[in-house]
């Protein structure tokens, strides 16, 4: 068996990339300790994102993804729901709209709402709120279908990778050699030689009620904890309902390494922020809470490109949260870039490297 590449990860990214090499006439092999979906793909909500990236490169990127998603997300259950970012204090409310004017700028279709429009689109929305921002592009998926169905076709064997060369993969059973090798590990890519460390998110979910919300809802000060880099807890209010009518409410961020317990301060927190959007949430039962990490990355920009170090391993990690939304433009941008292709957009801000990325 010796395949054009090996891909070490079969999440959203490492099967995004696995389809656009084989989109290109590559033999590729997957490969995982477990299996497709099975580490942070299988913990996070399927969001597809615009709203929530300030104008530069990650923006360009989802943008790019945005694009491709469709077409990728047969039997995902894609739904072009949209966004509905709100401030809830009168303090927020400038700085959403100044965020919301930046994005325009740079393209986005973020249409700024009063609180009687907002109620309109979202009428459980507590009426307290002081602005709001309606993202027609945000969109959402399920990242363990949309995961699957990127792999269609392609082969897997699951085991657990202990060195590369970039030109081979070695692992308890032996040696594959190949012709390039790709770091999707996700927040284990550390162990390949780039900063990437995990940070924990949990996510609640309840019981059905079809139909009661119907974007994707969030507060403003959501984008202020996904560009954070501290370590403590974080949480903000994110709201939103699956095509079964379950609500899944987040969000949470905690770097405490690979720590696993799911803790009850931020159960509560989670469950005061999503009341605080969303009143009538209080009496709805919440059926199971579920966690993952996510690949963190110091700067808050992925990893996408060959390692300077070690010709023939590229990396394709540090997406943290955005995975699902970044995964076909970091396929299609990785697949450009290892084949020789002009590449879709400007691979630079991306590189390996970068100071903050090399261990």
């Amino acid at each position: 068996m010796h395949p054009d590449v090996v891909v070490m990860g079969a999440g959203i990214i490492g099967a995004a990339c696995a389809q656009a090499l084989k989109a290109r006439g590559l033999d590729v092999l997957v490969v995982d300790r477990h299996g497709p979906a099975s580490g942070t793909s299988a913990a996070g909500e399927g969001n597809v994102l615009v709203s929530d990236k300030e104008p530069g490169p990650e923006l360009e990127l989802a943008v790019v993804s945005r694009t491709l998603w469709p077409e990728l997300a047969e039997d995902a259950e894609w739904e072009e729901k949209g966004g509905l970012v709100v401030a809830t204090t009168p303090d927020a409310a400038e700085p959403l709209n100044a965020f919301a004017a930046k994005q325009r700028a740079a393209g986005v279709d973020a249409c700024e709402l009063t609180a009687a429009e907002a109620l309109q689109q979202e009428p459980h929305l507590n009426p307290e709120i002081t602005a709001a921002v309606h993202y027609l592009q945000d969109a959402q998926l399920n990242p363990v279908k949309a995961t699957r169905t990127l792999l269609r076709g392609i082969r897997i064997t699951r085991a657990e990778v202990s060195t590369t060369d970039g030109r081979s993969v070695t692992t308890k059973d032996g040696v594959i050699s190949c012709g390039a090798v790709v770091n999707a590990t996700g927040p284990w890519a550390r162990s390949f030689g780039v900063n990437v460390l995990p940070r924990r998110g949990v996510v609640l979910v309840t019981t059905p009620i079809p139909g009661t919300i119907r974007h994707k809802v969030y507060d403003a000060d959501y984008v202020g904890a996904v560009a954070s880099g501290d370590a403590d807890l974080q949480t903000s209010g994110v709201v939103e309902s699956t095509q079964a009518g379950t609500v899944l409410i987040g969000s949470s961020r905690q770097r405490k390494g690979f720590d696993d317990t799911i803790e009850s301060k931020v159960l509560k927190a989670l469950a005061r922020k999503a009341i605080t959007l969303f009143p009538m949430l209080s009496g709805v039962p919440v059926m199971r809470a579920y966690g993952g990490f996510r690949p963190y990355a110091p700067d808050h920009l992925p990893i996408i490109g060959e390692d300077p170090r070690t010709p023939g391993l590229w990396h394709a990690t540090g997406h943290e949260g955005a995975g699902v939304g970044l995964a076909p433009a970091t396929g299609a941008l990785l697949a450009d870039l290892l084949t020789g292709a002009a590449p879709l957009l400007d691979p630079h801000p991306f590189r390996v490297d970068r100071p903050e990325v090399l261990v």
